[in-house]
C-alpha cells in the first residue's frame, strides 16, 4: 500500500463565478456537515442503505488525513460533493471489496487514489458542477500528487456513463459492496487520459455535443494555470488567496 504521507495542504478554494458557483475544501464543519447531508440524501434517493461505520458516513472528514473532500456551494446551499483518498497503509475502500485487483494494480506499480462521496443535487447541480468537482480533485492528485491511476466503485448501471463521460476502463466483475449493500464494479483511469483530454476540449462547452464526454464541461488552460498556481502557493507556503482558513484547517 501507499505511504504514511496525510493529505497536504491543498484545501484552497476556487469560484467559478460565471456559472454562479463555488468549489471549496469541505474542512469546516459547517461545509462537512452539508457535504455528508448531501451524500446521504443522494444515497437513499438511490435505495443505497451506508454503513454507519463507513468513513463517509461520519462527518468528521479531517480525522481521516488522507481523504480530501470537495463542495460546490450556490447561492441556495450545497450543490454536490466529490472526495479524493489518497493510497496510505491504511489502504483503500476498494481494498475491501476488490482486493485481489487492487493488489494487482500496486504490483504493477501504480500509484493509486480513489475518488468517493460524488453526489449532486440532480434539481440543481449542472455538468459544470460535476465537471469543475472533478477537475479540482484531478489537479491535486495529478498535477500535485504525482498520482496516475485513479479507481472509483460505481453500481454496474452506471459504468456505461463513466466510460463514456470520463474515459474509465472496467477492472472487475461485479461484487457486492457491504458498506452500501449494493452491487459494484471496480473502474480504473488513467489520469495522463484525462490530462489528454482537458487539454483538448477544457474550457470549450460547445463541443459537448460533439464530443458527448464531461471534459468541454472542464476548466480553460488558462483557468486551470490560474488555480495550480494557487494551490501549488497554498501547498508550498500553507496559505491560499481564496481561502486560508480552509489551508490551515487542512494543514492541521
Amino acid at each position: 500500500m501507499g505511504t504514511n504521507a496525510g493529505v497536504h495542504a491543498t484545501a484552497g478554494i476556487r469560484s467559478h463565478r460565471s456559472a454562479g458557483f463555488a468549489i471549496h475544501a469541505a474542512s469546516t464543519a459547517h461545509h462537512r456537515w452539508a457535504a455528508s447531508q448531501l451524500v446521504h440524501q443522494r444515497y437513499l434517493q438511490r435505495g443505497y442503505r451506508r454503513s454507519q461505520h463507513a468513513p463517509e458516513a461520519s462527518t468528521a472528514a479531517p480525522t481521516e488525513p488522507h481523504l480530501l473532500v470537495f463542495s460546490a456551494t450556490g447561492a441556495e446551499g450545497p450543490l454536490g460533493t466529490l472526495g479524493v483518498r489518497f493510497d496510505s497503509a491504511l489502504g483503500l475502500n476498494a481494498d475491501a471489496v476488490f482486493p485481489a485487483e487492487m493488489r494487482a494494480l500496486r504490483a504493477d506499480g501504480h500509484r493509486l487514489c480513489e475518488f468517493t462521496q460524488l453526489a449532486l443535487d440532480a434539481d440543481v447541480a449542472s455538468k459544470r458542477v460535476l465537471a469543475a468537482l472533478f477537475h479540482t480533485a484531478y489537479l491535486h492528485a495529478y498535477k500535485l500528487r504525482g498520482i496516475r491511476t485513479l479507481v472509483v466503485e460505481v453500481n454496474p448501471r452506471h459504468v456505461a456513463y463513466y466510460r463514456r463521460m470520463l474515459g474509465f476502463q472496467v477492472y472487475s466483475e461485479t461484487r457486492m459492496n457491504p458498506r452500501v449493500q449494493a452491487p459494484a464494479v471496480l473502474l480504473c483511469l488513467d489520469l495522463a487520459h484525462v490530462e489528454r483530454q482537458i487539454a483538448l476540449h477544457g474550457g470549450r462547452p460547445e463541443r459537448a455535443s460533439e464530443q458527448r464526454t464531461l471534459y468541454p464541461y472542464a476548466f480553460s488552460a488558462s483557468e486551470e494555470a490560474e488555480l495550480l498556481a494557487a494551490l501549488s502557493q497554498g501547498s508550498e507556503q500553507q496559505q491560499h488567496p481564496y481561502d486560508q482558513q480552509a489551508l490551515m484547517a487542512a494543514a492541521a
